[in-house]
């Protein structure tokens, strides 16, 4: 269990030892975080190539590791005063009481630093995250020789979700494309909400992963979303560029090869009329 998930299950047991509560934001930070923090290649930082974003990274993991150990601890003090004495119960509800505020700083503090990093709708990396790891990505492919594929996805007729059902469903609608997304790809891909209805997913090439059956199986994914009581069929419209180590170029030019692709198969789209509020096709 990596050190996210021992902070989760740690969590767990200081909440229901020491009344320690979950703010409903730190819910959608649990989502993102233990699913998607990435370690930051420390080994190849330095002046020139550190940024404040990929410190702000590595703070936070060390952070995590740093929660995940006092969390045991909390629970091995808590264990050692079991005794029924007076004065050891006493001492018991004081140190509890210590040790809850305590764990209540510092999991305020992780939530904080986690807004900077983690979409708080989806539970997906951000933008800022996204672009910081991406940049890591790179230079450790270039050194190992290894491709990538930078897969850019955007939700087919947002508006017109927003303007026939309300801005709730146009906010489950994204969700729903998160969970496809989650679902497709790999734990150690790099999966974000860049903004608005635009999603990003930066993955290792794998001989038995070729990009037309990832597609295929996101494609898959979402059409599964749309069984059962659903007011619309969600699709999307998913571009997808490749990364050369052998003729790297920038996470900007990468980034607009991957939306041109997007935005010729959102031209496709447009030929026929699948919007919640048409009728029929044109």
């Amino acid at each position: 269990m990596g050190s996210s998930g021992r902070v989760a299950k740690s969590r767990a047991e200081a909440s229901h030892r020491f009344g320690v509560l979950a703010s409903p934001a730190t819910y959608a930070l649990d989502r993102g975080l233990s699913r998607k923090l990435i370690p930051i290649d420390r080994s190849r930082h330095d002046s020139s190539a550190s940024s404040s974003e990929e410190g702000l990274l590595s703070d936070l993991l060390a952070q995590e590791d740093e929660l995940s150990n006092i969390l045991d601890e909390v629970s091995e003090v808590s264990m050692a005063f079991s005794s029924d004495g007076p004065q050891t119960q006493a001492l018991s509800k004081t140190l509890q009481r210590a040790i809850s505020c305590a764990v209540k700083q510092s999991l305020l503090g992780r939530e904080l630093r986690s807004l900077a990093l983690v979409d708080d709708l989806t539970g997906l990396y951000n933008r800022r995250a996204f672009l910081a790891l991406a940049a890591q990505q790179f230079r450790v492919a270039i050194r190992k020789n290894q491709g990538l594929w930078l897969f850019f996805v955007d939700v087919d007729y947002m508006k017109e979700i927003n303007d026939t059902y309300g801005h709730q469903e146009g906010d489950r609608a994204l969700v729903r494309t998160a969970d496809a997304l989650e679902e497709t790809f790999r734990d150690s891909d790099i999966c974000a909400r860049l903004g608005g209805d635009e999603f990003a997913v930066l993955a290792l090439e794998a001989s038995s992963q070729h990009k037309n059956a990832i597609i295929r199986r996101l494609e898959k994914k979402m059409k599964a979303s749309n069984t059962g009581k659903v007011l619309y069929e969600l699709s999307l419209s998913i571009g997808a560029a490749r990364f050369d180590p052998k003729k790297p170029i920038s996470l900007d030019q990468l980034l607009t090869q991957a939306d041109q692709s997007m935005y010729r198969q959102k031209k496709d789209h447009s030929r026929y009329c699948a919007a919640p509020s048409c009728e029929s096709h044109v």
